[in-house]
């Protein structure tokens, strides 16, 4: 599909956010040993118009794992252009949030990060600088950039969508509508000795996407997310959850354990024909490059009380951390003006990052399956947000997570396992 039409739906999506004051600290840079090397130098010829020198290195952390490989040559291939050094520094992207504070909170963060727009945004509000001069902030579509306080602090990604992807030679999905039908779909799969569906045992793989979707049918969910946060609704007195906890006591009657499933096994199953399903969104199609994929595959709505669309929003933004140097700070804004505005950024962001594009002068022609399938729900309106940025930061890994662990390996009922995450929610927000 073309931007254009991509670039119009977009226009109506809207992404809360809010402001929230954190401390602040002097940054120094790290290695990927934990060491401090020699701090970078105002040696680049790159300016923008403010005048400011750039650094000649830069430090890139970010939480998309599938698209590691990926970064790191597009950093040499910046290199090869401009002449700045770019360190990429790797993360198994499951404490990805944890990982980023220590090295903030202790001096040491990288020039350019990525978060969640939300929350996690909000959290580190202190450490995000004004990204509102780059040149290429007005063709942003409307909503999808991050912005605090009347300025632009995040570039955001890519839009993505997640659901159930599905192999079409295994599973109709016209047939996959509600609770009923997605139980017979994994009795039939495990009769004929195949896994109907997969979860896996990381954070947001085991339970943060997933719980997104009852949220995202309450009727305004920040404004339950709030209440819930304070003890003023519980997740066992609503509806949705209630038949959320069923699909998950489907789900672990039914399906393979996720805690011994890895995301690569997860992804590797289902490419194989292992698994019939697994809750995953569009960018995990990178995953599949491996392996000689022989069926065809789409993506289609967890059906929590008849759910018929896909969640989809930008799930991330890049970020320059304001407490480095001037000079570090010129340097980071000159990367990710050079990302979205040159061509060989350009051909980084569509071809091998796989993006789907959220900037009206980049267009990818060449989309994926399920990258094509996320732009057909937001073509036909068919979408739920993703209330799950608004959740107190860091509750999926610390909070949510061993719970879901704790369900998993015991008789835990539904109602139980809903109890136990209203008191995660309440707990996440003190």
């Amino acid at each position: 599909m073309k931007f254009k039409k991509i670039f119009t739906i977009l226009l109506a999506t809207t992404l809360v956010m809010s402001a929230a004051l954190t401390g602040c600290g002097k940054k120094e840079e790290t290695g990927k040993d934990g060491t401090n090397p020699t701090p970078t130098k105002a040696a680049s010829d790159n300016q923008e118009g403010n005048g400011t020198k750039a650094a000649d290195k830069i430090v890139i952390f970010q939480s998309k794992v599938e698209i590691t490989d990926q970064l790191e040559a597009c950093a040499k291939a910046y290199t090869e252009e401009t002449g700045v050094e770019v360190e990429v520094w790797g993360t198994t992207g499951d404490d990805y949030l944890q990982q980023l504070k220590i090295k903030l909170g202790n001096n040491q963060g990288p020039t350019v990060f990525s978060l969640a727009p939300g929350a996690e945004s909000q959290e580190l509000k202190a450490y995000l600088a004004d990204l509102s001069d780059l040149s290429f902030v007005n063709n942003i579509a409307a909503n999808m950039a991050n912005e605090i306080d009347g300025k632009v602090v995040g570039i955001p990604y890519t839009m993505e969508g997640f659901g159930l992807v599905y192999n079409k030679d295994l599973i109709n999905a016209s047939k996959v509508t509600n609770y009923d039908s997605f139980v017979k779909m994994l009795q039939d799969q495990k009769a004929a000795g195949v896994n109907g569906f997969s979860l896996s045992q990381e954070s947001y793989f085991l339970i943060g996407h997933i719980l997104n979707t009852p949220f995202a049918l309450q009727a305004d969910p920040v404004d339950y997310i709030n209440k819930l946060v304070a003890g003023e609704v519980k997740l066992q007195d609503t509806p949705e959850f209630v038949e959320f906890a069923k699909f998950m006591e489907a789900i672990r009657e039914y399906t393979n354990n996720p805690l011994e499933v890895t995301y690569d096994k997860e992804t590797g199953d289902f490419a194989t024909g292992k698994s019939a399903s697994i809750h995953q969104g569009n960018w995990s199609y990178g995953m599949f490059k491996d392996y000689d994929v022989t069926f065809d595959m789409g993506m289609m709505p967890l059906p929590v009380t008849g759910n018929d669309k896909l969640a989809v929003s930008v799930p991330t933004c890049w970020y320059v951390n304001s407490q480095a140097s001037p000079e570090e700070i010129q340097a980071g804004k000159d990367f990710i003006n050079w990302l979205y505005t040159s061509e060989t950024g350009e051909k980084y962001m569509m071809e091998e990052f796989g993006f789907i594009p959220v900037v009206s002068n980049m267009e990818n022609p060449n989309m994926d399956p399920l990258s094509q399938a996320v732009s057909e729900y937001a073509a036909a309106s068919k979408t739920i947000s993703w209330p799950m940025n608004e959740w107190p930061a860091g509750i999926v890994d610390v909070y949510l997570k061993p719970v879901t662990e704790e369900f998993f390996t015991t008789n835990m009922s539904g109602t139980d396992f809903l109890v136990k995450l209203t008191d995660a929610f309440v707990q996440a927000g003190q």
